[in-house]
């Protein structure tokens, strides 16, 4: 039986992860910093007949992590795949957020996984096994407003994840790391999250529940791809920022304010999660359950890499063709413009 360490493991797409591997086997330690969330998750575990273990910590102190994975390994067993999930965010203009809130969502959001990253590597290594998922986002190709210290993170995870890549592979490591690039999902962290716009934030539609992110998360650490796109915006946010980034630009500009903002007027005793956990137990879902589909398509960039190049290789033989067919035209022409000539001026000699 195969040991599974879910990070942001107390709600949203970490508790549906979790109780997927649970799902289909796997001892699951789950980490967060909710107590109330973690038990009420690792109960929902146990009930596929899987050791679960709730552990409480902030991902942002690498000695807890550290600690943490040792307590796993203690009492479930060599770890074989760890997934880097936990999360905060603020919805806010750059100009109104405080450095401490940059500070506190780059803990977070990149250096949880970081120490996650670092924490599985020094066991996995022992045994020259094992799998990394990192959970990253649509958003950490293409940036939006409203949300620059989780984009910036994001990104941030992504670059670690390449250049970690290249170390393991320069390594001649058995180890694998991938990299799971999310839409947006229906999960609590909107109303949980830090905000200072007017007006109650929201996932930029289309939205995914957290059961159909959960499948692919599963499906990456079984098939390790260097990354995973999963559903058709994601797809298309980030070939439109590869192909035609200023085109990108514009169309979030005119629409990523408005997008990620209902008609519903904020709280004014609204709490949030980016320092402290809020209380109660929500599950995975948020409150976009009538607007959230329960499929999601996982596409693998190497397949989209492949027709891209046939695309491509399609466009120059075409080109080469249509090259060729007109470098004939132009060289019979040119051969036969000056033998007409001859032929004129020999007939005028005869002639005369």
């Amino acid at each position: 039986m195969t040991t599974t360490v879910i990070t942001g493991a107390s709600a949203g797409v970490g508790r549906a992860a979790a109780l997927e591997f649970a799902r289909q086997g796997s001892n699951v330690a789950l980490l967060a910093r909710g107590a109330e969330r973690l038990e009420s998750a690792a109960r929902q575990a146990r009930r596929f007949g899987v050791n679960a273990l709730p552990i409480t910590l902030d991902v942002a102190d690498h000695s807890l992590v550290e600690d943490a994975a040792e307590r796993v390994e203690d009492e479930l067993g060599p770890i074989d795949i760890w997934v880097n999930n936990a999360m905060v965010t603020i919805f806010a203009p750059v100009n109104e957020i405080e450095p401490e809130e940059f500070q506190r969502v780059t803990a977070v959001t990149y250096l949880g996984q970081v120490h996650g990253t670092m924490a599985a590597l020094k066991r996995m290594r022992r045994r020259n096994r094992g799998t990394i998922v990192q959970v990253g986002s649509a958003l950490s190709y293409r940036a939006i407003p409203l949300q620059s210290a989780y984009c910036g993170a994001k990104f941030a995870v992504r670059g670690f994840t390449d250049s970690l890549r290249t170390e393991l592979a320069h390594q001649g490591s058995a180890i694998k790391i991938t990299m799971v690039q999310l839409p947006a999902v229906n999960t609590p962290q909107f109303d949980w999250a830090r905000s200072r716009m007017p007006n109650k934030v929201q996932p930029l539609p289309p939205i995914f529940q957290p059961e159909a992110i959960a499948r692919d998360i599963v499906r990456a650490a079984r098939e390790a791809p260097r990354e995973l796109w999963i559903g058709r915006s994601s797809l298309k946010a980030i070939l439109g920022t590869m192909l035609l980034p200023r085109l990108g630009d514009r169309i979030v500009a005119a629409e990523g304010y408005g997008g990620q903002l209902t008609d519903e007027s904020q709280d004014a005793s609204h709490y949030d999660n980016l320092f402290a956990p809020p209380p109660g137990d929500p599950g995975a879902h948020g409150r976009f359950d009538d607007r959230a589909e329960s499929v999601a398509v996982g596409f693998h960039p190497s397949w989209l890499r492949t027709g891209a190049l046939c695309a491509m290789l399609g466009l120059v033989a075409g080109a080469f063709a249509a090259g060729r067919s007109g470098n004939g035209g132009a060289t019979v022409g040119r051969v036969s413009g000056p033998s007409t000539n001859h032929d004129d001026a020999r007939r005028s000699r005869r002639a005369a």
